[in-house]
């Protein structure tokens, strides 16, 4: 099963954090704030924070200035992934994946049925990688970021979990684009 490795070193890694919101800003962004929180609880750096509406071209810009970025190793957004018209933020992701996590989504759905039932359903949390980059999209709710944190993403953002974790292949994420 899972555990950590308390013989390997922690390696801390670089996070961004966006919200999508049209009618939040950071200051009543509970969402963000918590997984802000959890970043810097778990020993990683907040690499950088940002607040947009729900509009998938500035999503998806966002989401490649920090994929270009080489201070930003990983992206989690929260808001905008359920099934109104005006949610577009798993649409913006897609537009930028080179590769989906798609058990990413799936083990979220099911930390989420343990909590919420078969309201899960409604939540399209997605991951995926591009440029060498995770990039993570959760639902807005600061319960559905918790859960998130805790049961997936605290955990594969920690180089000493074992059997495996993102970390360790952090570095060979981008390896196709350094071939010649």
């Amino acid at each position: 099963m899972s555990r950590i490795d308390e013989n390997r070193e922690f390696i801390p890694v670089r996070i961004a954090v966006l919200t999508v919101s049209d009618s939040r800003s950071l200051d009543e962004d509970r969402s963000g704030q918590v997984l802000v929180e959890r970043i810097a609880a778990a020993g990683h750096e907040l690499a950088d924070r940002d607040i947009l509406p729900d509009e998938r071209a500035l999503i998806a810009d966002r989401l490649r200035r920090w994929i270009a970025d080489p201070a930003v190793d990983v992206v989690i957004s929260t808001g905008g992934t359920g099934l109104t018209g005006r949610d577009v933020t798993v649409e913006a992701h897609r537009d930028v994946y080179e590769k989906e996590i798609d058990a990413f989504g799936t083990v979220f759905t099911i930390v989420s049925m343990q909590k919420i039932g078969t309201s899960a359903v409604q939540s399209r949390a997605t991951g995926g990688v591009a440029g060498g980059t995770y990039l993570f999209a959760l639902p807005g709710s600061p319960g559905a970021c918790k859960d998130a944190w805790d049961e997936i993403l605290g955990r594969q953002l920690d180089f000493r979990h074992r059997p495996c974790n993102f970390v360790e292949i952090l570095p060979r994420l981008d390896e196709h684009l350094r071939r010649k």
